[in-house]
């Protein structure tokens, strides 16, 4: 019987990238043992998952080397799946004896632990990459192109962001539409200036009955939620602040009709959670919508043009021109967009 670890101790939106390797050796290896590796706010992704037997954490800001050894241990894995070239990981799977550990890459510390790879080929052609982490699923003989995403929430979880919201005199029947302006410099992002330009467009040119807009980022200055909340202070609400830690956010994101940010963690766990998203991308490889999009049919993709991307990008790299080249108004039209596909898809219900 295969032991399964799957290695993913980086950030948010990656962790839920491993999200269909999950559902997809589960399928294959209905008796596997399949565990996850994971730092200790990440884990919050994976809970509720039936799919998944064990979650074993390592907090890689303490000295919890050795710990996490003697925790793999004990689980006598067979295989060990490391989707990011992780130095700590690599050796942690090599004395923890994973027999069949399986990279990306030719790092120096995977050759000496004797690491198989699987190649991205310079990302020719390019995937997304959920379907990157998928390839060393495949490795060990998984067959699938579904890398639909997914997290688990249960009814409780759904009533308590229920009150979570009331506790702002949100209601069920009010149209949620949040807005996440942080990306924590893992995306191209907007300025704080664009998203007030952006606020205001939404108050001045879409109008819905019961609308509230939720500040979701904890990376807002003061200065932006004080310009913000006084755009429009009945529609406009900051509720950063109140999330004890990502499994509450989780909850909450549930509960939205229509999230707007850069390409981040919580866009992509909009996307497992099957919800209403406007991303924006930059043009380039890494950070563009076939490597980073959303995956779920329910939302929308805003990448710049490769023809702005040329004329306000560095050639260099250094700099990204998306604040100049995706305006406010193509946000606002796929707002509308996304809406009217809400009321017809009501309608077609009843």
């Amino acid at each position: 019987m295969k032991r399964i670890l799957l290695v993913r101790t980086d950030r948010v939106g990656d962790v839920v990238f491993i999200t269909p390797m999950i559902r997809e050796l589960r399928k294959a290896f209905p008796d596997a043992f399949i565990a996850a590796l994971t730092q200790p706010h990440t884990k919050n992704i994976m809970l509720n998952n039936p799919r998944l037997d064990v979650m074993i954490t390592d907090d890689l800001r303490k000295e919890t080397f050795w710990d996490v050894v003697k925790e793999l241990r004990k689980y006598k894995f067979t295989h060990g799946l490391m989707m990011l070239p992780t130095e700590r990981a690599a050796y942690q799977m090599f004395f923890a004896g994973i027999k069949n550990r399986i990279g990306v890459g030719h790092k120096l510390y995977e050759v000496i632990t004797f690491m198989k790879s699987v190649s991205r080929n310079n990302y020719t052609p390019l995937r997304h990459e959920a379907d990157y982490c998928m390839d060393l699923a495949r490795k060990i003989g998984v067959k699938t192109d579904d890398i639909e995403l997914e997290i688990f929430l249960t009814d409780e979880e759904k009533i308590e962001a229920n009150s979570f919201l009331n506790k702002f005199n949100i209601g069920s029947n009010d149209f949620k539409l949040a807005i996440h302006s942080g990306s924590l410099g893992s995306a191209p992002n907007w300025s704080e200036k664009k998203y007030l330009e952006l606020l205001r467009g939404i108050i001045n040119e879409f109008t819905v009955p019961n609308m509230k807009i939720l500040l979701t980022s904890k990376e807002m200055s003061n200065d932006f939620v004080s310009e913000a909340l006084n755009i429009s202070p009945d529609k406009i609400i900051d509720i950063s602040k109140s999330f004890e830690n990502l499994r509450d956010f989780i909850k909450v994101i549930d509960q939205f009709d229509i999230f707007i940010g850069p390409s981040t963690g919580p866009m992509h766990i909009a996307d497992a959670l099957g919800k209403s998203a406007i991303v924006i991308h930059c043009h380039r490889a890494m950070s563009c919508a076939i490597h980073q999009g959303m995956i779920n049919k329910n939302s929308i993709n805003l990448e710049v043009s490769g023809e702005l991307c040329n004329k306000y990008c560095s050639a260099d790299q250094n700099t990204c021109g998306i604040e100049k080249a995706l305006g406010v108004d193509v946000v606002i039209s796929s707002i509308k967009t996304l809406y009217n596909r809400k009321i017809e898809t009501a309608r077609e219900i009843k």
